[in-house]
């Protein structure tokens, strides 16, 4: 638990266990720039087989994994349809304009949950003045909305059908392992049909830094290339992926706890008067709900309970978030329902 008490800004804040960090004073390392760590080597290999896929590559965060998919499955000029609250649209420093010349074609979508009619609707005219596709990229789970979920049948269309018409498709599964748990799915089923993915080790799976990308060795070959052109090129960098090796191999088995904790969290608030939220939506690690009802704003719930040694997140004038991690236990969850009905409840 944090020390300031019950942190649920983010599964970000989560800290390294201690099997990870005897795993980190023990790695054998070498220059990763050189292909020559030993243990970057051995986690590249580990992720490409839970995902069933050639290759895989070690990047220092999502959003850079997430450029270098769009940087590759687009060219200047070019559009990727996305979600309208997708992460790579909203929190990536528009990134993949700014970097990767091409420009976001947001669609916004009931859940966050994108069907192939609203994204075909979108995909340009073959007609020389306008900016084509090029991407479709899709969010499981959509942190956005809440940590909703792609069905598989779902996400298996969109590839199919955007395949069909000349486009690529890529995965930000910053969460797919909260989604493999929550629909009972392996992450390669989940993952299968998209031309790349990416997946984060230093959120739910609580590993301290990095991310992964997936897909075909030419893939991640030409990835690995920008990488470096984007200086994530590390070196003794295998100290940081001894414990994402960890995190992949023992902290899947645990998300189910963040989810049950999550619902406790969204049960207990439905029943709290001033609060707009159906529990029955929340099936992941992320809850957000509204406080339109309660009169406060979410800077003013949020301070309150601050004070209360409970961290939260305004996403919103009038909504906040909250998401459950391996470092908060069932009693942080209860301290966190006290904490919120004690602040609606007051008056200031």
């Amino acid at each position: 638990m944090n020390v300031a008490g019950v942190d649920l800004r983010s599964d970000t804040v989560t800290r390294p266990t201690a099997a990870m960090r005897r795993a980190m004073a023990e790695a054998e390392v070498g220059d990763d720039v050189y292909g020559e760590d030993p243990t970057v080597n051995r986690l590249e290999t580990r992720a490409a087989e839970l995902f069933e896929r050639e290759a895989a590559l070690f990047v220092p965060s999502g959003s850079m994994g997430n450029l270098i998919s769009i940087k590759l499955g687009t060219r200047p000029g070019t559009e990727v349809i996305c979600e309208q609250k997708a992460h790579i649209n909203q929190y990536e420093m528009a990134s993949m304009a700014a970097i990767a010349g091409a420009f976001p074609r947001p669609i916004p979508a009931e859940d966050g949950i994108l069907s192939w009619k609203q994204i075909e609707a979108e995909i340009r005219p073959k007609t020389y003045y306008f900016s084509q596709t090029a991407l479709v990229s899709l969010e499981n789970t959509h942190n956005m909305a809440g940590g909703t979920l792609y069905p598989p049948e779902v996400s298996d269309e969109i590839c199919d059908r955007a395949h069909e018409a000349g486009l690529r498709v890529h995965l930000d599964g910053a969460r797919i392992f909260n989604a493999s748990v929550a629909l009972g799915a392996t992450v390669a089923r989940l993952a299968r049909k998209f031309d790349s993915v990416m997946f984060s080790l230093s959120k739910g799976l609580g590993a301290p830094v990095g991310s992964m990308v997936v897909g075909s060795r030419d893939f991640i070959t030409q990835a690995r290339a920008a990488r470096k052109m984007l200086g994530g090129g590390m070196r003794q960098a295998g100290i940081l992926a001894a414990a994402a090796i960890v995190a992949l191999e023992e902290s899947p088995k645990r998300l189910v706890e963040d989810h049950e904790n999550a619902r406790r969290l969204a049960e207990a608030m439905a029943e709290m008067r001033g609060v707009t939220l159906d529990p029955k939506k929340v099936r992941t690690n992320i809850v957000i709900f509204g406080i339109e009802r309660s009169g406060k704003t979410a800077a003013d719930v949020c301070a309150a309970l601050a004070k209360r040694g409970v961290l939260a997140s305004g996403v919103g004038k009038q909504s906040i978030r909250m998401v459950t991690h391996c470092d908060v236990d069932r009693a942080g969850i209860e301290r966190v329902i006290a904490a919120l009905s004690e602040t609606l409840a007051s008056r200031a």
